[in-house]
């Protein structure tokens, strides 16, 4: 281990793990209903846990055991009201992991070291690349698109909490850990009902106000007084989106007036932020010439903060003349005292303009295809045997629309909503600027013509070709999607009627690439190696045709759906791939983990920013897969997917998945306002579930299929086949690979089978749960012939231990889920009715909470 891991582990054990041991015992004496009885059976459980399934028990006999040798408990309903406070125990227990691991981010990681902005300014002197870096830096970027995706989600009150208790933790102030710890007892975490997507936007809201305000501020500082002969003027190198309020793939609750109430939203909440800022500002510029703008600036955002029905007379341009005016008077007539005040703020206009994070629109294809339908039938804005025509010549009809449909023409909601909303994005540009909203985003984009209907129907919704400033970005996520996305793009490239839309969108055309529905529809390997060769496709088809390509990647928390070291997947795609800009969702557990304070959120964005530039400007040819390595992944991925395809589409895997993990309960955890499928139907389609749920599911089940299902079957062929010497040296080579495997580690460091180990002879699904687990066990032995490591996750030693500290605070809440699940299916079995089966269905999904909560560092 390199002397700084091994520093950073020594702090780690030290600021984490020993203060979780000392601050948990306050939770002992807690003044609060057998809250102290309930810590110490709590303890005496997980003892009980850990014993019990290395004696191969059930969680059914452990739990069982538990009751009849260490509580007097002969009602049902005190067992499940113990149960209930374990749960709720444990919850608190996982906010105060996090406070701590928070609290410890600045003295665990190196914050000036490798992969910071530091770092690459030190990089930058060494190897004189300061004009390239000039060059790059006129057009680089990165997005944080933040969405509202069910991974995880605390209330408003608990995240203040959580900031709160980090910075007492961070002081050592005793006194305060202690009144916060209180508070966070008697603070709920049970939402009652489901969030709305408006609920779900404030909510984020409070980490753009809190967190994303601040670092920014900070990053775009340290980069202009650092290097300032490199950073550009016209680029703000940093940008932030929005999905709550405007993402409506599958979400029936969004509709415009949703849309609109969000873009309000995020205008008054920068603003809000603005006029903190001018007001504290206040405090520090009293002298002549910078006075009186000053409190003028404070005035007109007043005014259009709080003033009920005030015209809005206020624009990004005007509040950074005003800035600019007094950063001159500063340093002319006031020797630049508190320039850097004044600084820190234009630099968070620049950023932020008056829209704070850009709201996307998205939507799904076939839902596109349904609205022109009814147009069709509806009105004369396209032929009357539109339908009936080939694609090429319902696109041709599609970008030659001039009739503006009427709505209210439309008998369908969603249909209505659909043009409503195209309409409604010429409203938020005007209020909140251009880049308030300006990309239309198309899941399912299967065809050119997909893309295509969404074109038309922008025009039909009223915005006229020559000033259409909306991005239409496909999104790729299937195996096959992945494939053919190049030959869609080709096609589109080919029109001149979409040439000419994207000249005036400056030559840029926006690619969404999902994680989630690949890894579920072709496996972790296929998944990521299609993404990879798509992008080498899609850069080469677009530089073919002059355009500059932008790949939007769809990440979710996990490996399995796109997460884990997602930095070192932009350093390592070489200059085969474009990355003018980085772009990525930032979901669930990972906007608290890498985002969580301003200090992670500095680091971990300070990351992308280096990955991205490092990649363009010390890449050497190493970086870059030959068509020999290519050759090879390619056939490990085709051979994964056998593996995995042979799992999916064994007749009992779903039901398999619903039988054993909290699968069906998953809607009703009030997490997310999307519900847990797509469609209608009430039978459970694999291809209707959502992603999340699936992977979700398999998480909380403890065995994470999605994160290395197919690997190790795959290796074993390759070695059978003489190839395992190729293997090892394109591992040794390849951060790609390096990067791949190292997130597979983290899947499986957080599987635990000896969970679930009493459905191995289970009559119908023993012979899934024995593939699953002989797959791990394979999995396992090959990482560990090809890493020359007796451990996962033995590189990352810090996190390794963090994931093991949560996995064992969890265990006795995924026991608690599976005993309930277990108590509820045999109900139903046997057909009988009991008064606790509705508490019981109850606790499976309270423990879903904790489960997800502390799997936060899975990002």
């Amino acid at each position: 281990m390199p002397s700084s891991s091994s520093q950073a582990l020594t702090q780690f054990q030290n600021l984490v793990g020993r203060k979780f041991q000392i601050y948990n015992s306050l939770f002992t004496s807690l003044p609060f209903h057998r809250i102290e009885k309930t810590g110490i059976l709590l303890s005496l459980l997980l003892s009980y846990c850990e014993e019990g399934y290395d004696n191969k028990q059930s969680p059914s006999q452990i739990i069982e055991d538990f009751f009849s040798k260490h509580t007097s408990y002969a009602k049902e309903e005190d067992k499940l009201d113990l149960l209930f406070r374990f749960v709720q125990y444990v919850e608190r227990q996982v906010v105060l992991f996090d406070a701590l691991e928070d609290a410890a981010f600045t003295t665990v990681n190196d914050m000036n070291g490798p992969g910071t902005l530091k770092g690459l300014q030190s990089e930058v002197a060494q190897f004189d690349n300061e004009s390239q870096l000039k060059k790059k830096l006129e057009d680089f970027s990165i997005r944080l698109v933040l969405t509202a995706h069910p991974t995880q989600f605390y209330p408003g009150a608990v995240l203040g909490i959580i900031h709160d208790l980090t910075r007492a933790i961070a002081e050592n102030n005793i006194n305060q850990i202690n009144m916060y710890l209180q508070q966070l007892g008697k603070t709920p975490f049970l939402k009652e009902q489901k969030p709305t997507p408006y609920d779900e936007a404030i909510s984020l809201m409070w980490y753009l106000e809190n967190i994303f305000y601040q670092a920014a501020g900070r990053i775009i500082s340290f980069m202009k007084t650092n290097l300032p002969e490199v950073v550009s003027a016209d680029n703000a190198i940093m940008r932030m989106g929005f999905w709550p309020g405007g993402d409506r793939d599958g979400n029936p609750y969004v509709r415009t007036d949703t849309t609109l109430k969000v873009a309000g939203a995020l205008r008054e909440s920068i603003m809000r932020s603005y006029y903190l800022d001018v007001r504290r500002l206040k405090r520090r510029l009293t002298f002549k010439g910078v006075d009186v703008p000053l409190q003028q600036l404070e005035l007109k955002l007043y005014n259009n903060l709080f003033v009920p029905g005030y015209k809005s007379d206020i624009n990004k341009t005007e509040i950074l003349n005003t800035l600019l005016q007094i950063k001159e008077t500063l340093i002319y007539k006031h020797n630049g005292l508190f320039l850097d005040l004044i600084e820190s703020l234009i630099n968070k206009v620049e950023v932020f303009g008056l829209y704070f994070a850009s709201l996307d629109v998205r939507q799904d294809s076939s839902v596109h295809t349904r609205v022109i339908e009814e147009i069709v039938k509806k009105t004369k804005a396209l032929p009357a045997g539109y339908l009936s025509l080939p694609d090429n010549e319902k696109i041709q009809a599609l970008l030659n629309v001039h009739t503006i449909v009427n709505s209210e023409d439309l008998t369908d909601e969603i249909h209505r909503d659909t043009l409503e909303v195209m309409a409604a994005i010429k409203d938020i540009q005007a209020n909140n600027g251009v880049a308030g909203c300006d990309r239309y985003v198309i899941s399912h984009a299967d065809s050119a013509l997909t893309v295509i209907e969404v074109y038309g129907l922008l025009l039909m919704s009223g915005w006229q070709a020559a000033s259409l400033l909306v991005d239409i970005v496909p999104l790729f996520e299937t195996v096959d999607d992945l494939d053919n996305a190049a030959g869609i793009m080709k096609e589109l490239y080919e029109l001149p009627a979409y040439r000419e839309h994207l000249r005036l969108r400056k030559n840029k055309q926006t690619i969404m690439l999902g994680f989630s529905d690949g890894t579920k529809d072709g496996g972790y390997l296929m998944a990521n190696w299609s993404i990879y060769k798509a992008k080498e496709a899609l850069t080469l088809v677009s530089r073919a045709y002059d355009i500059d390509v932008i790949f939007f990647d769809g990440r979710g928390g996990p490996p399995a759906r796109g997460g884990g070291k997602t930095h070192k997947f932009y350093a390592s795609l070489g200059k085969n791939i474009a990355n003018e800009e980085i772009q990525l969702t930032i979901q669930g557990q990972t906007v608290s983990s890498n985002f969580g304070t301003i200090e992670s959120a500095q680091f971990n964005i300070e990351q992308l920013i280096n990955a991205g530039i490092s990649n363009d400007l010390f890449a050497s040819q190493k970086v870059i897969l030959q068509d020999t390595e290519k050759e090879l992944i390619q056939q490990l991925a085709e051979k994964s997917l056998t593996a995995y395809l042979e799992l999916k589409n064994h007749p009992n895997f779903l039901e398999y998945l619903g039988h054993a993990s909290p699968l069906r309960f998953y809607a009703a955890t009030n997490i997310g306002s999307r519900p847990a499928k797509r469609g209608g139907s009430g039978k459970l389609v694999l291809e209707d579930l959502r992603a999340i749920p699936f992977v979700g599911s398999w998480s909380q089940l403890k065995q994470n299929v999605t994160g290395y299902y197919g690997v190790g079957t795959a290796f074993k062929k390759m070695d059978e086949e003489g190839r395992w010497e190729e293997l090892k040296k394109l591992y040794d080579k390849s951060t790609f690979i390096k990067t791949l495997i190292a997130n597979c580690e983290m899947s499986m460091k957080k599987s635990f089978f000896p969970m679930t180990r009493f459905l191995s002879n289970h009559p119908v699904y023993g012979e899934i749960w024995n593939k699953i687990f002989d797959e791990y066990e394979l999995t396992k032995q090959y990482i560990f012939r090809l890493t020359g490591k007796d451990e996962l996750m033995a590189d990352y030693p810090v996190e390794q231990l963090s994931v093991q500290m949560r996995e064992r605070i969890v265990l006795p809440l995924v026991t608690i889920q599976q005993y309930a699940i277990t108590k509820v299916r045999e109900m139903e079995e046997s057909g009988s009715e009991s008064p606790h089966k509705q508490t019981l269905e109850k606790l499976v999904m309270r423990c879903s909470f904790g489960i997800i909560n502390a799997g936060r560092n899975s990002a």
